[in-house]
């Protein structure tokens, strides 16, 4: 009876599963396709969420049974637990790899997850972590190869010596294992000690590497408890009670260590009043302390409860559910992030994790269904009672095996594999429905608003070739030296997207090397109507892709409503576009300045600008080369990006004059020499457009 129950409930659980896989594998394929922006909330001000708290975070604490089993049966030498050591390595190792395939989703470069292996980078706490989750992956490998070795398949004089090498080093890879895992569970806590600023303070704590290892090793007690509980309901196990309430008594040993601890270190450090100030991120502190530790190590302190199948999944929920919320709160709830720059993770993302879960769990399956993980499997499918587990075990896979290959393509497509694949194809067909446009058809350009150049005062001093002045933005604070004996300036600031790197524009001394005032038109190539010299601003006003600069609309209403067509598109029949329209200039003469070096061409005058980027750099590259082939020897290299594209520190830049006070010695703002005297500069020939 148990056995059918199991099987029922096996196959709905599979079925589930795949459905999840055919979601997971959709955005999967969206995600390295186009990338993390088009299918995740992640933005440069929120570089980690819900992959790094849940894939990484609480993926390492869940996998932590398998260390702390191994470390109870081969180092203390409870041998009563050995029967649970076969299934948390195997619940470790899956765990394991589903964070590193997790990782590989949250690395822009997943390729590149191998380097910290060749480029060590033994100061930080990130490489330690890194090193120590790929040893003891290799560590829980090794482990769990006897259970594959042991499989009819490997029974061969070459796997049995490798099986028998293996088993002689349990001993040196558990405890190396040990050492890996308190290295690494640790560290995952240290990894925040340099935010004491942007973790709240109930959850920062310069213990938090202590922290996290005592959560850690509760957390593997319980996610061993839950393992054997769920595996029991599914393939039909004898629920090994007294085992699982000798877990549940060291785990109400440590859970109320661990909250102690964090109360503790609250009150030491004087934050503790801040739990009970009735703000909203106190009321999830206590909650999740009671959830995660408080209320379990009560209940399991308890014979009663823990000897009890309800009692011991109660309180494993419980925990399981606490630690993984103690993780997101360090990581992404308490974690302050810039105003207004929020993070919400997307359904994507969510599906990701779910896949990689729902995968793991079918491997886990599957290898429960072929290889001996329960050490007293006969007891739950009806094995001989006269042979050794071992043995029957391997009875039962041969016939397996032995039918599987009688049953042939006929048992290939399998009604249960015909309702899997159709579930999949279904998820996966719903999830490509749901998926957002950028996920599908790739990321569309954001748009970037060019704002308006600025004018400031600045100093400027003699540069070295092929920059021939330095600008001081700061110099009005006092930052020049005297005896550089800098000349006041005034500077256009062009930063169209303000990203702080800025171009110093001296439009001044620009007026007066080109030609005055009638030097205008050379650069303010097109104005808007009635406008004298429009700026460039007005008409490229994003800073990468073009700007429709015609307002439908308003024409229309202009020039009559919908008599207003004909004026614009003749009375020719047909579909009315921008094509068979008059160009702007034809109606706004003005428009077009004659003598520009920017060559009109009629053909695009029908309202669209370019980016303010291809603007700014086809105006001025094409001037300064055709200045530096003409004369190469006096302006060498005038056309490189640093002539006009600047570093300045950004402390210079916020310093502006008149806020900061001037040190003694320096040019006083006084004393400047008057902008009707700028720095001299060599008179800059004209290209030959302009002076046609």
């Amino acid at each position: 009876m148990h056995r059918v129950i199991g099987r029922t409930n096996l196959e709905r659980v599979k079925t589930i599963l795949w459905a999840i896989m055919g979601v997971w594998v959709v955005v999967t394929v969206a995600r390295f396709a186009h990338g993390m922006g088009a299918t995740t909330g992640l933005t440069d001000v929120a570089p980690w969420g819900f992959w790094i708290a849940f894939d990484v975070m609480a993926g390492v604490a869940l996998a932590a049974g398998g260390f702390v089993i191994a470390a109870a049966v081969y180092i203390f030498g409870m041998e009563k637990y050995h029967s649970l050591a076969r299934p948390a390595i195997l619940t470790a190792l899956l765990g394991y790899i589903a964070v590193a395939v997790g990782l590989l989703y949250d690395l822009g470069i997943p390729w590149h997850i191998w380097h910290p292996m060749i480029f060590p980078q033994h100061h930080s706490v990130l490489f330690e972590v890194a090193m120590c989750v790929m040893l003891y992956l290799t560590v829980l490998s090794l482990e769990f190869s006897p259970v594959v070795l042991e499989h009819p398949l490997f029974h061969r004089p070459f796997f049995q010596k490798l099986l028998v090498l293996i088993k002689k080093l349990t001993i040196p890879l558990v405890i190396f294992g040990i050492v890996l895992s308190t290295l690494h569970q640790s560290s995952l806590g240290s990894l925040f000690l340099i935010q004491p600023f942007r973790v709240h303070p109930l959850w920062y704590s310069p213990i938090m590497y202590v922290l996290f290892f005592i959560s850690a090793m509760a957390l593997g007690l319980m996610m061993v408890t839950l393992e054997a509980l769920v595996s029991a309901w599914l393939f039909g196990h004898r629920v090994r009670t007294d085992l699982l309430a000798g877990l549940g008594f060291l785990a109400s040993i440590i859970l109320p260590g661990y909250a102690l601890l964090r109360i503790y270190d609250l009150w030491a450090r004087g934050i503790l009043p801040g739990a009970l100030d009735g703000s909203w991120q106190a009321g999830l502190f206590l909650f999740e302390l009671l959830v995660s530790a408080i209320l379990p190590a009560i209940l399991l302190a308890l014979p009663r409860v823990r000897r009890s199948i309800p009692g011991l999944a109660t309180c494993s929920v419980m925990v399981v559910l606490g630690v993984i919320g103690y993780r997101f709160n360090v990581c992404i709830v308490a974690f302050e992030r810039p105003e207004g720059m929020a993070y919400w993770p997307t359904w994507t993302e969510l599906g990701v994790s779910a896949g990689i879960v729902a995968a793991a769990a079918l491997v886990f399956i599957f290898l429960n269904e072929n290889l001996r993980i329960v050490e007293d499997h006969a007891d739950g499918h009806g094995a001989d009672p006269g042979t050794a587990p071992a043995e029957a075990h391997a009875a039962e896979v041969a016939e397996k095996v032995r039918s599987a290959a009688a049953a042939g393509l006929a048992g290939t497509f399998s009604p249960a594999l015909r309702r899997h694949s159709l579930v999949f194809v279904i998820a996966g067909a719903v999830a490509i429905g749901c998926l957002p446009e950028d996920a599908v058809f790739g990321p569309s350009p954001r748009p970037v608003p060019v704002t308006a150049s600025r004018n400031v005062e600045a100093l400027a001093t003699a540069g070295t070739a092929p920059l021939r002045r330095d600008f001081h933005v700061a110099g009005l604070a006092g930052n020049v030296p005297a005896a550089a004996e800098p000349a006041a300036v005034r500077l256009m600031i062009i930063d169209g997207n303000r990203d702080w790197r800025f171009v110093p524009f001296p439009h001044d001394d620009h007026i007066t090397v080109l030609g005055g005032a009638d030097s205008c038109r050379l650069c303010h190539h097109q104005n808007l109507s009635f406008d004298q010299q429009s700026s460039c601003a007005s008409c490229h006003r994003d800073m990468y892709e073009r700007t429709d600069t015609f307002d439908h609309g308003l024409h229309v209403y202009r020039l009559g409503a919908n008599r207003s067509c004909a004026v614009c598109h003749g009375q020719e029949s047909g579909r009315k576009s921008r094509s068979n329209a008059l160009a702007c200039w034809q109606c706004h003469g003005d428009m077009v300045v004659s003598g520009s070096i920017v060559p009109p061409h009629e053909e695009l005058l029908v309202g669209y600008a370019p980016s303010y980027y291809e603007a700014m750099h086809g105006l001025c590259i094409r001037c300064h080369s055709q200045i530096a082939a003409r004369e190469p020897v006096r302006y060498e290299h005038f056309d490189r990006c640093d002539v006009c594209h600047r570093e300045f520190r950004d402390t210079d830049h916020r310093r502006m004059a008149p806020y900061v006070p001037m040190p003694p010695g320096h040019t006083q703002t006084t004393g400047m020499k008057p902008r009707s005297e700028p720095a001299p500069i060599p008179p800059i020939p004209l290209p030959p457009e302009a002076v046609e």
